[in-house]
């Protein structure tokens, strides 16, 4: 393929559209479409602007300072993040490692399961990458110690679960804490402390999130599992579920929602349960969500639930049809929670739904039930 800075050196080197695109093989109107759509990354001769942005970004403006006899003193290119371009580098990166990656074998299931009741792993805002300091923040936090937790605890509920024939896993968002190699949050630009690269943080939240359905596979016959988009990892969470979902495709057991949508979906027999990671609606308005998202399913099931994160403490609130609950994480907090005065319990919940009587039962684990030392301050 062709890339934007070969056609831009074909033009400088040959002095025209025309002859680029002949020394290039390509079709002039081809040449004048990619001329056409690098204006946005600064390319525009007739303006004086030949500084090309990289690919992913967009200029914002050009400041250029003129002598007396017209050449330039000087010029100052500002950018910004193109949204668009850059998920769609994300998706051709992800095309990119699918490729390479072949999927795993299927296994068949052993065991006896009970039928009419379903396994909900819910994990809330993993935020592997994330660092804190015991020092300041009460108990340390990194890459090492979310992956030990975040197995060690998922292994605990799996090992104590009664033997449900059907799990779910649900990532409630944010399981990467940043999402691009800057460490800010995607919208509002808010710094984080992070630990690592953002290749190493991604291996860690893969790893995780793959030995998750390993350990429940291990344990029932069947796992559907839903990653949330979070406000930390918007696009992240979309190339997670499409790259479990190509590794699993092999694997009758699994099944991977890969929906694009921030409004997930799961139904069991008279259950429906909604799951959102709490940061595009709040609690009040998420009935009215479900209620149109799902109508049918609403009119025929009588035990509804809506399932979000974000604010990494519990809180339950009953509406009309439907229960609101938003769950803890396994996290430690960072210094902007522990400076804000945010404190919450740690720890990730197992809950049981009776396919006909709704939720019947919890179980609660923790590192601590889980065998995980982590240091904090004296």
């Amino acid at each position: 393929m062709i890339t934007d800075d070969q056609i831009l050196a074909a033009v400088r080197d040959h002095g025209s559209n025309r002859k680029a695109a002949s020394a290039l093989g390509l079709n002039a109107r081809t040449v004048d479409r990619r001329l056409e759509r690098m204006r946005f990354r600064g390319y525009s001769p007739e303006h004086d602007m030949i500084r090309t942005v990289p690919d992913g970004y967009i200029v914002k403006g050009v400041s250029t300072m003129y002598r007396e006899d017209g050449s330039i003193a000087g010029q100052w290119v500002k950018s910004s993040v193109d949204g668009l371009r850059r998920e769609a580098l994300m998706r051709e990166a992800f095309e990119a490692i699918r490729s390479e990656l072949k999927p795993l074998k299927p296994r068949k299931a052993k065991g006896k399961w009970t039928a009419d009741i379903l396994a909900s792993y819910v994990i809330g805002d993993p935020h592997v990458g994330m660092r804190a300091w015991a020092e300041e923040c009460g108990a340390d936090w990194d890459l090492a110690i979310a992956q030990d937790v975040h197995r060690s605890v998922v292994d605990d509920l799996a090992e104590r679960a009664m033997p449900a024939e059907q799990a779910l896993l649900v990532n409630l968002g944010d399981l990467l804490h940043y999402d691009s190699m800057e460490a800010k949050t995607p919208r509002s630009g808010h710094m984080l402390d992070a630990d690592g690269r953002y290749a190493k943080m991604i291996r860690v939240a893969v790893e995780v999130m793959l030995q998750a359905v390993e350990s429940l596979l291990a344990k029932h016959r069947r796992v559907h599992v839903v990653n949330a988009i979070g406000n930390h990892d918007e696009t992240g969470s979309q190339w997670l579920a499409l790259l479990m979902q190509h590794l699993y495709s092999r694997e009758p057991r699994v099944e991977v929602d890969a929906s694009p949508s921030v409004f997930n979906y799961y139904r069991w027999g008279a259950c429906l349960v909604g799951i959102h990671h709490g940061h595009t609606a709040k609690m009040d308005k998420l009935p009215g969500v479900m209620a149109t998202d799902r109508a049918t399913d609403w009119g025929e099931t009588r035990h509804r639930y809506w399932w979000t994160g974000h604010i990494h403490h519990e809180s339950v609130r009953e509406f009309p049809g439907v229960m609101v609950e938003s769950f803890g994480t396994l996290a430690e907090r960072d210094a902007y929670a522990t400076t804000g005065g945010w404190r919450s319990r740690q720890g990730m919940q197992l809950v049981y739904l009776h396919k006909e009587g709704g939720e019947c039962g919890r179980l609660l684990s923790n590192p601590t039930i889980a065998g995980v030392k982590i240091k904090a301050a004296a």
